[in-house]
């Protein structure tokens, strides 16, 4: 029996004294096959279809090393009592810390303003009006892990902090100390918007034109999540137009950037390079758990990070 490791930033030898005996574990680059192929490990921009699945007839898991796991079909998987396994827990202390961290830029110009000054400017109006935080109402969109733990740093810091989840009840949301919106009435309503959402076909393109349209001018925006949650070129049009006043993003529609597809630049745009997840500890943990849930699917449990079936 074999495990395939899709994504070169797996270590090798790691998983491999994790498996033990269990299978021989290699690396292998899509498209998988092979009769023997028991478990499968992914990054989250490796696509796991219905096509990939009948190529592996003895796989028994997948697992990806991200919260995400969009890139998964999950449908096709649980019908052929496939385990898909994602680590939803593993980041959400550095996801929170950096969304707050590009909304505070965002709202005192930081980036903005240190660019000018490379421009050889000394003017500390050249960001537009800057914000303070109390006060100010934060749209938390997606009230899961990442999204409660931001909305906890907020409100320390003085932000009001309205949540969008429609799988969640109202009196749960307000049991932390935050206002449960709808959708419609976030986007009316906040002057800030941080997007924590899954990725799904219900949210897909969740913040386009009729969405932006409906912020108040000037309103600020923060991706973290997953780039295709926004239509990129409304976002880039109301930053053009101002009403955006200014938008963070750590994930694009393609990573890396490249000749034919380069980052987007704008002066109110900020881009970092999907990074929001990282420190050196959740790195190691990111890449440890999606194997011992191999080995514990090969062992005939069920693994302690299974989604489906």
């Amino acid at each position: 029996m074999r495990v395939l490791v899709g994504d070169p930033y797996y270590s090798l030898e790691e998983v491999a004294a994790i498996i033990g005996d269990l299978a021989e574990v290699e690396e292998a680059a899509a498209p998988w096959e092979g009769d023997d192929v028991v478990g499968l490990l992914v990054s989250p921009d490796q696509p796991v279809g219905a096509a990939e699945l009948d190529r592996l007839p003895a796989l028994r898991i997948v697992a990806t090393c991200s919260v995400g796991y969009d890139n998964v079909d999950t449908a096709a998987a649980a019908d052929r009592d496939i385990w898909v396994c994602n680590v939803p827990d593993y980041c959400v202390e550095e996801m929170a810390d950096s969304s707050l961290a590009l909304l505070l830029a965002l709202m005192r110009g930081v980036v903005a303003l240190d660019r000018s000054v490379r421009e050889g400017k000394w003017d500390h109006a050249v960001a537009g009006p800057l914000r303070v935080n109390r006060g100010t109402r934060l749209g938390v969109i997606g009230f899961g892990r990442i999204g409660h733990a931001l909305a906890t740093r907020a409100l320390a810091l003085g932000f009001e902090v309205c949540a969008v989840d429609p799988h969640l009840p109202d009196d749960a949301i307000a049991g932390y100390g935050v206002h449960p919106l709808s959708l419609d009435e976030a986007l009316a309503g906040c002057e800030v918007f941080s997007l924590h959402s899954l990725l799904t076909d219900e949210t897909r393109g969740m913040i386009g034109v009729a969405e932006i349209a409906k912020m108040p001018r000037g309103a600020l925006l923060v991706d973290t999540a997953r780039a295709a949650l926004v239509d990129f070129d409304a976002v880039l049009e109301a930053l053009d137009s101002g009403q955006l006043g200014g938008a963070a993003f750590d994930v694009l529609p393609v990573e890396p950037p490249s000749a034919e597809a380069p980052a987007p630049e704008r002066p109110t745009l900020i881009v970092n390079p999907h990074s929001a997840w990282y420190s050196p500890a959740t790195e190691h943990e990111a890449y440890r758990r999606p194997a011992v849930s191999v080995r514990e699917a090969l062992e005939g449990r069920r693994p302690t990070d299974a989604l489906v079936p």
